[in-house]
């Protein structure tokens, strides 16, 4: 694993917070209940799971247009191909049925680990950036995996 830069890192982290506060509201009513009192129904338990966990891979999909308008020639085109798989994926799958959708999400940032690896092996992302996506994949599965047994 290479060393992941502290900017990117602190960020990548900051961007668990939901998923983490949103975990935990599911494990702890009494979270859950101050929750809806002060935030809303749509800032808890799996409500919050699944709307930012969407933001997310829609954000990724432009993450790795970015490291795909990095390039040229055919590594460039495979790259912009492959980036706009998990929001079109995410999009379609909502647009089909919201029925287990955080299983749909789990499925979304396991297939978006995969193309991180694939961009790796294209050469275009940052030597650290497997190091980075592993952890903040491990900690969002989980999380996300949480509001599946819940459910």
């Amino acid at each position: 694993m290479r060393r992941i830069p502290y900017t990117p890192l602190l960020l990548g982290l900051a961007g668990l917070l939901p998923f983490i506060w949103g975990a935990a509201t599911i494990i702890s009513p009494l979270l859950r209940d101050w929750g809806i009192d002060h935030l809303g129904t749509g800032f808890v338990a799996a409500k919050v799971l699944n709307i930012y966990g969407t933001v997310i891979l829609s954000f990724m999909s432009g993450i790795l247009w970015g490291f795909a308008a990095n390039a040229s020639g055919f590594r460039a085109s495979l790259g912009y191909i492959l980036s706009v798989m998990p929001a079109l994926g995410i999009f379609f799958l909502l647009a089909v049925s919201q029925e287990n959708f955080g299983f749909q999400l789990v499925i979304g940032f396991s297939a978006l680990l995969a193309l991180d690896y694939l961009f790796l092996k294209l050469d275009l992302v940052p030597n650290w950036w497997m190091s980075l996506r592993l952890i903040l994949t491990c900690v969002v599965v989980s999380c996300l995996g949480l509001g599946v047994l819940a459910s």
